[in-house]
């Protein structure tokens, strides 16, 4: 019924940049919390920020000043704005939501995931 589409991910040099987006689709009435999570090779999946409806954002200590979070309400869309990137950021991003359906059903949500891939 409802899906998260991720895109952004890439290859890009250590201190560069990357915006991923993640678009939610489907029979929606609302949207509470949004996150990015990722996952590296050989380890757990980590949260790296979320953004809950209406509510400041929260970041993972190894990723604040650096990434950004924001949303999009009005195109069901989040943001991670990923600047000064280093190679232990390189991992599979993965977006998080919890939808309410049109149905009136919560569903938690996840995204494919991006590879992300931060190296000289």
């Amino acid at each position: 019924q409802v899906q998260l589409v991720e895109s952004g991910g890439g290859l890009v040099q250590p201190g560069g940049s990357l915006r991923l987006s993640c678009v939610a689709s489907g029979s929606i009435f609302s949207i509470n919390a949004m996150g990015w999570y990722r996952q590296a090779p050989g380890k757990q999946r980590e949260l790296v920020a979320t953004i809950p409806s209406g509510k400041s954002a929260d970041y993972a200590d190894s990723v604040k000043g650096r990434f950004t979070i924001s949303r999009d309400n009005a195109k069901n869309t989040v943001y991670l704005q990923m600047n000064s990137l280093k190679p232990e950021d390189t991992a599979v991003y993965y977006c998080n939501a919890g939808i309410v359906s049109g149905s009136y059903r919560y569903f938690e949500v996840w995204g494919q995931g991006t590879l992300v891939t931060v190296s000289s």
